[in-house]
């Protein structure tokens, strides 16, 4: 510091070196104020305490000094406790020693200016409060005193030399055992570091650098004392890192739109070492750099996200990140962009301009993890990686990145391609779809659809719309404008299309076109709620058999499917269509008798195959509507004209079968009893005299057995449910 004070030289200088007080009103500001220049947090030497003149402006908006001056009295007091308290090892360690210099305040003798010069000290101060003798740092951060917590503090440690960096502090905590062997040798291995003459325990060791760069994996606290693993030892070669620091895993979240209001799925949370936590959130990313098509451009494939930007994004969350904090590392998709949290801000020594621009000078936080991520190329060279992912989507056409940068954590923010902004317009069209605003919603499809006509969503989606607004022969009339090529679209879009053009009224062409369009998809594999859309689809087309072969065919390629209530209902109802016509055959008098005979056996077999259906798909059914829908479908099985050759007479006998082998009467008669008086129960026996699960109740009065028909779907002996029809007479 200079040995003469110029007031007005230091009115122009920064405000971080310069501490104006005008009245003194609270000393102790004055000490921590030097205790924060002797801290010299933004090395900038050291700073200046004027006591008794404050800084202002003149008329031109040059800077200028108010020289107010203090008493004598206020001067010794002021003075007296300040160099006191800081030459006080008990109050300010260690302690600091400042030049004092009084000014007199011009044209009056009564009063001086008082100024403490505080140089820059080789160790970091604590000042301890009378208020509740707490030894604090205090650095200053732009024009302002402050407290150093945190972050701020063990910033301060480290540049003073007096706090190790985290990754290589040793962890008391930890023992040789919670470092997983296998997986130090595969990582020794694969940063071509491991030697086959040295055995595991010689590379576990506090003395023995891995490398160069790469402290020795141990350490201890004194002599004779136990070895312990260092903080990136459990990091890297740890069997569960999160044991020994709470933040140490990631969350990986999908969101379906542009906000956090549509989550798709649970969010991931990853653990392990974290280089398995960057590799699997590298590899969950690498998912997303999807490739857009679009026949038109000079670049047909273009990437979402390149790959490159992914990578180092990741690498930088998880090796800069600070490891003293609980949070983790956060990366969220939306349907626009990419987002990766990374706890801590930025070194406090890199500028936050230039780092924006990836021209910041390099800086490790943890420079263990740097080095081990180089070598496993997870990372490239010292300080690359802001500029590559900078230089990687500018040249894959992305917007460029951004760079939040917050003093407890940095974001790094990837927007998507422009091609891909066309998933906004498609959650837009959902979004309007949902609020029954069809007519914006068909703009925006169509808006697609003109750029890419074998997007699926948008033609997914334009169908919908299409069916929604009664127009499903604009669907046609695209797939002919477009002469589009269907060998090109996947199955869900072609069942979508089908089902649309089925719909269409009068129109030959669309028929044909719907069943071909079904027999397509049907050839590929598909889910079972896409065959169920098939199924449905052939039967709005009328092709009640077709409906049926193709279920047999279903269930016998894929026999796990064989009890889905969804495909056997849709079954049943086509054998019920089926069991309407071969009706209308046997009332038509003009039909022979051998056809007439024909169409009451094949009524026999639809009726009695849909019934079989029917009972199935309720047994197997795990939804309640589902369930009433299937209850309804019997109901009209049993009772409705169009599918009974004759009027049910009033029958007092129920058959009852899928009954429990050790089932008794006295069993079954409990059961029934409820809906009325029961006049017999009788078990059914085989040729060979034994029960064939299968029993007769008989009531008193039709009105009881009614009631109990009404109620069998609810009949179960204990887990089974018992299947109830009239029994027939004889």
């Amino acid at each position: 510091m200079s040995d003469s004070i110029n007031l007005n030289e230091l009115a122009a200088r920064e405000s971080e070196t310069v501490e104006w007080k005008e009245n003194v009103a609270d000393i102790e500001d004055v000490i921590k104020t030097a205790i924060a220049f002797a801290n010299d947090f933004l090395n900038l030497g050291g700073g200046y305490i004027v006591c008794g003149a404050k800084q202002s402006e003149d008329v031109h908006g040059f800077p200028m000094v108010e020289q107010i001056g203090l008493t004598a009295g206020r001067l010794k007091e002021v003075k007296d406790e300040v160099v006191n308290t800081l030459w006080n090892p008990n109050k300010v360690s260690p302690p600091i020693i400042p030049k004092v210099d009084e000014i007199e305040v011009p044209g009056d003798p009564s009063r001086k200016i008082l100024v403490f010069t505080v140089d820059a000290g080789q160790s970091a101060h604590t000042f301890k409060s009378g208020k509740d003798h707490t030894a604090r740092y205090f650095v200053r951060t732009e024009s302002n005193t402050r407290g150093a917590t945190n972050g701020i503090q063990r910033e301060l440690l480290r540049r003073k030399e007096q706090l190790e960096p985290w990754d290589k502090r040793i962890n008391q905590k930890a023992e040789v055992a919670d470092l997983d062997q296998l997986l130090l040798r595969q990582y020794l291995q694969d940063m071509k570091l491991w030697s086959p003459s040295k055995t595991l325990d010689e590379y576990l060791s506090d003395k023995d650098k891995i490398e160069e760069f790469i402290p020795p994996l141990l350490g201890r606290l004194g002599i004779g004392r136990p070895l312990h693993p260092k903080n990136f030892s459990l990091m890297v070669f740890g069997k569960s890192p999160i044991d020994f620091c709470p933040g140490a895993y990631a969350i990986f979240t999908l969101f379906d739109g542009p906000d956090r209001s549509r989550q798709h799925g649970e969010a991931q949370w990853i653990t392990g070492s974290i280089v398995e936590q960057a590799r699997k959130l590298i590899e969950l990313l690498n998912i997303e750099s999807s490739i857009a098509i679009d026949k038109s451009s000079e670049v047909a494939n273009q990437a979402k996200y390149p790959k490159i930007a992914l990578k180092e994004a990741v690498v930088n969350a998880i090796v800069h990140r600070d490891y003293e904090t609980d949070q983790p590392v956060r990366v969220e998709v939306y349907s626009n962009r990419i987002e990766i949290y990374s706890p801590g801000g930025l070194p406090y020594n890199l500028d936050k301009e230039k780092f924006k621009k990836g021209n910041a000078k390099a800086s490790w936080r943890n420079q263990a993890f740097g080095r081990i991520f180089t070598r496993l190329n997870l990372a490239q060279h010292q300080g690359s990686g802001i500029g590559r992912i900078i230089e990687s989507m500018k040249e894959e056409g992305c917007p460029a990145p951004s760079f939040e940068v917050e003093s407890e954590s940095l974001t790094c923010i990837l927007p998507a391609h422009p091609r891909h902004q066309i998933m906004k317009l498609l959650s837009d069209a959902e979004s309007e779809i949902v609020i029954k605003d069809y007519q914006s919603a068909y703009k925006k499809v169509r808006e697609i659809l003109k750029q890419d006509v074998y997007n699926y969503r948008a033609v997914e989606l334009f169908c919908e719309i299409n069916m929604l607004l009664n127009s499903p022969e604009k669907v046609l009339e695209f797939l002919l404008a477009n002469k589009i090529d269907f060998e090109q679209v996947r199955p869900n879009t072609l069942i979508a299309l089908s089902e649309t053009l089925s719909i269409v009224k009068d129109n030959r062409q669309a028929e044909e076109l719907s069943k071909n369009l079904l027999s397509r998809a049907a050839s590929g594999r598909l889910e079972e709620r896409q065959l169920v859309k098939v199924a449905y689809t052939l039967k709005k087309l009328g092709e009640n058999k077709k409906v049926i072969e193709f279920i047999d065919d279903v269930f016998s390629k894929y026999p796990n499917l064989a009890n889905g209530s969804n495909l056997l209902q849709q079954r049943a109802r086509a054998a019920i269509d089926l069991a309407k016509l071969c009706k209308s055959t046997i009332l038509e008098r003009a039909s022979s008798y051998r056809i007439r005979t024909k169409a009451r056996e094949d009524f026999e077999k639809y009726r009695q195959q849909a019934e079989r259906d029917l009972n199935s798909a309720f047994q197997h059914a795990e939804s309640p509507i589902d369930k009433e829908w299937i209850s309804k479908d019997l109901e009209y099985l049993k009772n409705h004209p169009d599918v009974n050759l004759e009027k049910p007479r009033q029958n007092k006998s129920l058959f009852l079968t899928n009954l429990p082998m050790d089932v008794n009467e006295t069993q079954i008669r409990r059961i029934f009893e409820r809906f009325g008086e029961v006049y017999k129960a009788h078990l059914n026996q085989n040729d060979a005299g034994n029960f064939n699960g299968s029993a007769v109740i008989r009531y008193k009065r039709y009105e009881d057995a009614f009631k109990a028909f009404q109620n069998r779907f609810d009949l179960t002996i204990g887990q089974k449910k018992i299947f109830v029809n009239w029994k027939k007479n004889k």
